[in-house]
């Protein structure tokens, strides 16, 4: 008699898991639904930044002002506050949305604790992975010395700033409403794929501003500007994966981020390096959709009883 409870334990355990994780995920996929305007967000996400960005870039090249530089990094940090204050306005409107915003604005209790390590430490890992694979290709050993420069400019503001506040600001965009209001209407993999393509066309502005990171990336030739595009797209299926195992957590978005530009930059890593790592990023990108094919297959933003 005494032996049953012991049997029947686990199983009640179990079984209320499982019913705490489908509840959970039923209620996320609900509030996946109310972000409801992806044309909206993505039109004003674009044209505003753009437009910044424009002006930016005629400032820039420009013989008609005392301070171009200056003048120009101001804009274009203005451009750039334009998609989190688009999203914010959508979000303001809808106060289910606005209290999901403010749950995963600082959530650092979801998830296990190994996908915050590796939100943290994928993407330095990745660029001293990627230099040490340069080395025995006859690149030099002063990759890993600390770069006593930064390979761009930006104007009134420093550069150790724009890499911390730059993936911030951004981040309070897509992952405050843009990735889930593309997962409204698709997939994970889906909307992977149409943000990473659609963001590495929303930052082709920046490469017209004089001696901007992007703009030295076209100069550098077109190896570095392809490898540019097409690294967002392994790094995008990362960054969401992480997204979704740190419970939709906009900070880990945002560390991730930082990680990425940051590391990228302390280091006096050649430009074939990075080439390097994008293929790594895109070998651990296909290893993650493999073995989560669940989490990037199912509709997320579907009915609450799809996934049951």
């Amino acid at each position: 008699m005494t032996l049953w409870p012991s049997w029947r334990y686990p199983y009640l355990t179990m079984r209320s898991l499982r019913g705490a994780l489908l509840h959970r995920e039923t209620e996320m996929n609900r509030v996946i639904q109310d972000y409801r305007h992806p044309g909206l967000f993505y039109f004003l996400a674009t044209v505003l930044p753009w437009s910044f960005w424009g002006g930016a870039a005629y400032i820039s090249h420009s013989t008609d002002y005392q301070y171009p530089g200056q003048l120009a990094s101001l804009l274009a940090f203005a451009g750039l506050l334009c998609a989190p204050i688009v999203a914010f306005i959508l979000i303001y409107r809808d106060k289910r949305l606005m209290s999901d915003l403010l749950q995963r604005l600082v959530n650092l209790r979801s998830g296990k604790p190994v996908y915050w390590v590796l939100t943290l430490l994928l993407m330095p890992a990745s660029i001293l992975l990627a230099q040490l694979v340069s080395l025995m290709l006859g690149y030099p050993a002063s990759q890993f010395a600390i770069s006593e420069h930064y390979s761009f400019t930006s104007g009134v503001f420093p550069v150790w700033f724009l890499l911390i506040a730059a993936p911030m600001i951004e981040e309070l965009a897509w992952h405050s409403y843009g990735t889930d209001c593309l997962l409204n209407r698709f997939n994970l993999m889906k909307a992977s794929m149409l943000f990473a393509l659609y963001w590495g066309i929303w930052h082709i502005p920046l490469s017209f501003i004089n001696d901007y990171y992007h703009s030295n990336l076209v100069e550098g030739g077109w190896v570095y500007s392809v490898n540019f595009l097409l690294s967002m797209f392994p790094f995008v299926i990362i960054m969401n994966w992480l997204y979704f195992k740190t419970g939709r957590s906009i900070l880990c978005a945002v560390i991730f981020h930082i990680t990425a530009g940051y590391f990228n930059e302390i280091f006096a890593t050649h430009p074939d390096s990075k080439v390097i790592q994008t293929a790594l990023l895109i070998m651990v990108a296909i290893f993650i959709v493999l073995k989560e094919k669940r989490l990037f297959f199912d509709r997320l933003g579907s009915a609450p009883n799809q996934h049951q």
